[in-house]
């Protein structure tokens, strides 16, 4: 039987979900499978990968061969590098804490570019989340420069309103005038 490492879709529609999986060649996509060995979420950044390291690696030797997307996987994670070291382990190029040591030092630097890629993303976006900020704060303070001068419109408005009504009341009405009145005189 020829089996392969590949990826099972899951999740909804557009958006994706996929289950790294051992199954047979002849095997649909989405059907029968012999072993889960991890999942692959590629909507976060960066891709969220959970992998049984043994598992898939055990795989890999017995003769599983992975599709493109899982050798990339696999190789991201170490599983094929782990393989090529245990290989020159068996035919005797170096011993198994060489191998060893080189799988640490390559996970360590990997590690590192991945801290490194976290860091660079964060600061990226706090560096956005700043100017959008400050871009916020200049424009709730032109904001609220034009409500102070609405305000200040408004306030000198109803003093010339309050002046006139005060102009209005102190001003005694005037005395009618014979003259004013037509009155006939019948005398």
């Amino acid at each position: 039987m020829a089996t392969k490492i590949r990826l099972q879709r899951r999740g909804r529609k557009d958006y994706p979900f996929y289950q790294i999986v051992i199954a047979d060649s002849r095997a649909p996509r989405d059907g029968k499978f012999i072993e889960k060995v991890g999942s692959y979420n590629p909507n976060t950044n960066p891709a969220t990968i959970t992998l049984d390291f043994d598992r898939a690696l055990y795989w890999l030797q017995v003769g599983a061969q992975p599709t493109d997307t899982t050798r990339n996987i696999l190789s991201g994670e170490g599983v094929l590098m782990m393989k090529h070291l245990l290989g020159g382990v068996k035919k005797g190029a170096f011993t198994a804490e060489e191998a060893d040591k080189k799988f640490q030092a390559w996970k360590e630097s990997k590690e590192k570019a991945n801290e490194a890629f976290k860091n660079k993303n964060a600061a990226k976006a706090s560096e956005e989340a700043k100017a959008r900020f400050e871009a916020e704060k200049a424009a709730n303070k032109a904001k609220a420069e034009e409500v102070a001068k609405k305000k200040a419109e408004t306030a000198v408005a109803e003093a010339e309103a309050e002046v006139s009504a005060a102009e209005v009341v102190e001003t005694p009405e005037a005395p009618a005038t014979e003259d004013a009145t037509p009155e006939t005189n019948a005398e």
